[in-house]
């Protein structure tokens, strides 16, 4: 017998299948199963060093129970629906060509028929276990759910039943009706690939066997869909698509009946499969699914059409107004307005002699430096190196200083890792050395320096001030809104210090260099917290680097904002984090809420929307995310400790449902307000994104008369920020003031409302102001009863105070503030308008505006120069506010601003200065303005020539003009003449 010929042709060597592909293979799952694992455990190291490990482990676990639940479920489905119809399947068919062409796909199929069987069911139940996983939080609350103690009107049942049954009953009902139709198409495609079901010339032949298994599945997507039709029936009471949220005429006469009889029909139908399967007749459930069909079209559609369009619409404010007062009622609830303290405030608009006595304290305190603007004069005044930074946006608190309450504008000094010089630009640079920031900075919010500086409190470096200094409080901050991705920190005791921890405070001191002493993140000392750190940051320096020693931190996710979400992944977090020295520590103060899309008859409002305006445009403070919610609690007040990051969480409205049941799930990562210290308390304010949700609905719901609120005659709109040029709404402003209902002055957020914006046309003037009392007290676990009052001031229209935009545009077009203004900006610099304050004082509403001055060049920062107010239709313009109010106030305004003491007084300039108001100060003022006009004319001309350098020079003798004409204007200021009532606003240098 001759042996067959090899197919390798002589003299070559046989080819072995090697084990090269499959060692590949095995690697690569190795290496990415390692990865996956490097950024578990990581996680599990970071919420161990926290102390929030119990978040981690629950929120996973309940992740990975609800994933492995939909994944049986799916794929439980699909691989019986697969293979009953498979062993279902006929010996022969009925058509030999149709079965011919089958039977070339079987056979194709068959090599992999097993693989098929079990691995399309494991890839539908990978999809239906991740989106069932990522439902968590809907099922932790339905199990943890708490009462809310209060019923809907139109079913009368609990609260709770909208916000945490009925969105779990929906998501499994959901889920459920997913997993039948899947696992029917499923069962269906088996049954013609294998000839139960057959497309012939005399209509579709089905064997017994597929009757019966589409009669199963067919009744078991009827039973969900009619579960689905009785869930409907509640879910209208959180409709949001009609001019007003909840059930309205038409959902509660048309639409809640006739869901209800097509839940019952769905329920009829479904047994109507059933006995099909068992007598093997569909003459039944066919002409029962064909019914149910018209009716839904019939009763779910056109009914509710008919009654709408031929009943309600023609008595709609009579038929609607039931489900309007249930609409306000359940929106001013859902959204903490019912507690709103309203007044009618009949502003007057003429200005007397004396009429700020009664609001002295308010005077006293009011804000004139931007946190916005002043920014560039805390970074040239006190960022000392350029790896140091603050924010764009400083903020305002407050601190008692001498027994009394002091607005100040404050900041932390951030480590900025970007102002590295090239050279220095090195790993170990950028995450050993370079660490941390350092330093509080806090001015005056009411006062500054007679050159327009910040009055600061605290300051300096090493940090002095008010505040304490580095024995009283640790200025270290290590955790921070701009702090760099990761730092390597610590070593064992003993060891040399690498990190820099600050310049020398003056000249001939040396640089100091420090080593953290905390417990801020997790140990990277063991060569595989090593590997793992290095995988999770794609470092191989963080692995070999001699920065990294045995006792060695890593610190990261640093940012307040971020920390507090990943701690509590149930909250959204107010976009404004704020610094406050409390209790010998720099702390970070974060608002957390919780929300809900499902409260019964309440009106959406869209977060990112609702919380927009000039800050958020600007990028100075953070966007909300863009969901939608009708219910919100400012249920958590956060604190993240700026030097070793520890976050604690104070369940600060404990009476919260939401929070009650979110409790329940993490039972020890909140702490109760009691436990909140004194000072933590003082420093406690309410929170910017709340405050603009609930302006941006009291727009409307203001108004509780459900006629008034169909007609929408009384709707009022935020005004835009008449300080910017693109069309956003004016932030709120935190500021001390006293409302007319008050005793004494408190710190307070306060917006204003002008008659609705329609199609961008409003009238611009004020029709209410808003005020959110924000002092907690500074008693330890005790919160002020007067906190988080909300004061509406309902001004009436016939008033015709002005509102901001028209303030603005007093300011702008008034003939001697446009002239001084514009004399200042020809001398290359720039004139900066800051804040437009309002203020319900002096018996109406007095506006106050500082105005900075910004030179050229890299180093320039803005300085207060001027103060505009205005009354009404008067305005005043002086180096003071005090002096601006006088001004306003026929002479004298009853009370004396926080910058009184700079009244008269000018920067020290060579030579002696001559008497306040005397004849060589106006002369003063005449030579120092021809001097201006002569340096602009020369420098035009040399610009025109091409000389740039004597361009320059004549720029510097400009700014030198222009600054002895301010001088020289403060000295006239200062003459007793000024304050007489019979005095004439203060020249200018247009004069």
């Amino acid at each position: 017998m001759s042996r067959p010929a090899s197919p390798v042709p002589p003299g070559r060597p046989q080819q072995r299948r090697g084990a090269l592909t499959p060692t590949l293979i095995v690697v690569a799952l190795i290496v990415v199963g390692f990865i996956f694992f490097a950024n578990v455990w990581t996680d599990v190291l970071w919420y161990q060093q926290l102390g929030f490990f119990e978040v981690f482990v629950t929120e996973n676990v309940a992740r990975i129970v609800i994933f492995l639940v939909g994944f049986a479920l799916m794929f439980s489905a699909v691989f019986f629906a697969i293979r009953i119809a498979y062993h279902a399947r006929p010996v022969y068919a009925p058509d030999s060509d149709i079965r011919d062409n089958l039977n070339r796909y079987q056979v194709q199929l068959e090599p992999v028929r097993r693989v098929v069987m079990v691995g399309l069911p494991i890839l539908f139940g990978l999809f239906a276990g991740s989106a069932a996983a990522s439902q968590w939080q809907k099922v932790l609350l339905f199990l943890n759910q708490e009462s809310f103690g209060q019923n809907d009107p139109q079913f009368g049942l609990d609260i709770s039943f909208y916000l945490m049954t009925l969105p779990f009953l929906g998501f499994v009902t959901g889920f459920l009706i997913s997993v039948t139709i899947v696992a029917g198409i499923a069962g269906v495609l088996t049954h013609y690939l294998y000839g139960s079901i057959r497309i012939m010339e005399r209509g579709i032949f089905t064997s017994r066997a597929a009757q019966i298994h589409l009669a199963v599945s067919g009744a078991a997507f009827l039973l969900l869909l009619g579960v689905n039709f009785w869930l409907d029936r509640y879910a209208t009471v959180q409709n949001s698509g009609g001019r007003w949220a909840g059930a309205l005429y038409t959902d509660v006469n048309a639409v809640i009946p006739t869901k209800s009889i097509l839940a019952v029909a769905a329920a009829l139908v479904a047994v109507l499969f059933i006995v099909a399967a068992v007598i093997g007749k569909w003459r039944l459930p066919v002409i029962g699914t064909a019914m149910l069909v018209i009716t839904s079209i019939l009763a779910g559609g056109v009914y509710p059409w008919v009654i709408q369009q031929f009943q309600v619409r023609p008595s709609e404010q009579t038929l609607e107004k039931r489900f309007i007062e249930r609409n306000i009622a359940m929106t001013r609830t859902a959204y903490g307005l019912d507690k709103v303290q309203e007044t009618r405030y009949n502003a007057t608009t003429v200005t007397t002699t004396g009429a700020l006595a009664p609001d002295a304290q308010t005077a006293a305190n009011i804000r004139l430096l931007d946190p916005n603007l002043i920014s560039d004069a805390f970074s040239q005044l006190e960022q000392y190196r350029p790896y140091y930074q603050f924010p764009s946006a400083l903020n305002v608190d407050r601190y008692e200083i001498d027994g009394k309450i002091q607005d100040t504008v404050i900041a932390v000094r951030e480590l900025n890792p970007d102002g590295l010089s090239a050279n220095q630009q090195s790993w170990l640079n950028r995450h050993v050395v370079y660490t941390h920031g350092y330093g509080v900075v806090a001015a005056k919010g009411n006062k500054f320096t007679v050159d327009g500086k910040p009055d600061f409190l605290q300051s300096g470096i090493p940090s002095t001030g008010v505040l304490g200094d580095d024995s009283t409080y640790q200025p270290r901050v290590y955790f921070g809104e701009n702090s760099p991705d990761y730092s390597i920190v610590g070593a064992p005791e003993g060891s040399q210090h690498r990190e820099q921890d600050r310049p020398a405070a003056k000249e001939g001191d040396g640089e100091t260099q420090y080593t953290f002493t905390g417990d801020g993140g997790p140990n990277v000392g063991s060569f595989f917290n090593k590997v793992l750190y290095a995988i999770k940051f794609q470092s191989s320096d963080l692995l070999l680097s001699d920065g990294v020693n045995a006792e060695s931190q890593i610190l990261y996710d640093r940012n307040p904002r971020e920390r507090v979400e990943k701690v509590a992944p149930y909250l959204t977090v107010d976009g404004n984090a704020y610094p406050a020295v409390v209790d010998g520590r720099v702390k970070w103060i974060v608002d957390g809420y919780t929300t809900s899309q499902y409260y019964p008859y309440s009106q959406q409002e869209q977060l990112s929307e609702a919380t927009a305006d000039s800050q958020t445009t600007a990028g100075r403070t953070a966007s909300l995310p863009n969901t939608s919610v009708n219910y919100i609690r400012n249920s958590i007040k956060a604190t993240v400790d700026a030097y070793d990051g520890k976050v604690t969480l104070y369940a600060w409205d404990d009476q919260d449902p939401v929070l009650k049941a979110w409790q329940n799930v993490f039972p020890s990562s909140l702490k109760p307000f009691s436990e909140m210290s004194g000072q933590l308390m003082s420093h406690v304010r309410y929170p910017e994104d709340l405050f603009k949700v609930q302006r941006e609905l009291l727009g409307r719901y203001h108004v509780t008369q459900a006629d008034n609120f169909y007609t929408n005659n009384d709707a009022w709109s935020v005004p835009n920020d008449p300080t910017v040029q693109d069309e956003v709404k004016q932030p709120p402003y935190y500021m001390s003031l006293k409302m007319p209902d008050q005793e004494k002055s408190a710190f307070q957020l306060t917006s204003s409302f002008i008659p609705q914006v329609v199609n961008g046309n409003a009238r611009n003037v004020l029709y209410g102001f808003l005020a959110a009392d924000s002092d907690a007290g500074k008693e330890k676990g005790v919160k002020a009863e007067s906190y988080g009052q909300l004061r509406l001031l309902q001004i009436p229209p016939e008033a015709n105070v002005p509102g901001p935009g028209q303030a603005q545009n007093k300011f702008n077009s008034d003939p001697t503030v446009s002239q001084a203004l514009n004399l200042l900006r020809q001398g290359a610099s720039a004139v900066l308008n800051g804040n437009l304050l309002t203020l319900p004082v002096g018996g109406g509403m007095v506006y106050v505006q500082p105005v900075y001055l910004r030179s050229t060049g890299e180093t320039s920062y803005p300085t207060l120069q001027r103060v505009l107010v205005a009354f009404g239709d008067k305005i005043g313009f002086a180096p003071t506010l005090d002096e601006a109010l006088n001004q306003l106030f026929g002479g004298e305004s009853g009370a004396s601003a926080g910058d009184s003491a700079n009244n008269g007084q000018t920067p020290a300039t060579p030579g002696t200065p001559a008497a306040p108001g005397s004849t060589d100060a106006k002369a003063e003022l005449k030579a120092a303005l021809d001097d201006a006009n002569a340096a602009i004319r020369a420098g035009q001309e040399a610009l025109a020539k091409g000389d740039f350098a004597a361009y320059g020079e004549q720029q510097k003798k400009l700014s030198a003009a222009l600054q002895r004409a301010i001088d020289a204007e403060a000295k006239i200021a200062a003459t007793p003449a000024a304050t007489t009532p019979e005095a004439t606003p203060a020249p200018t240098p247009s004069s």
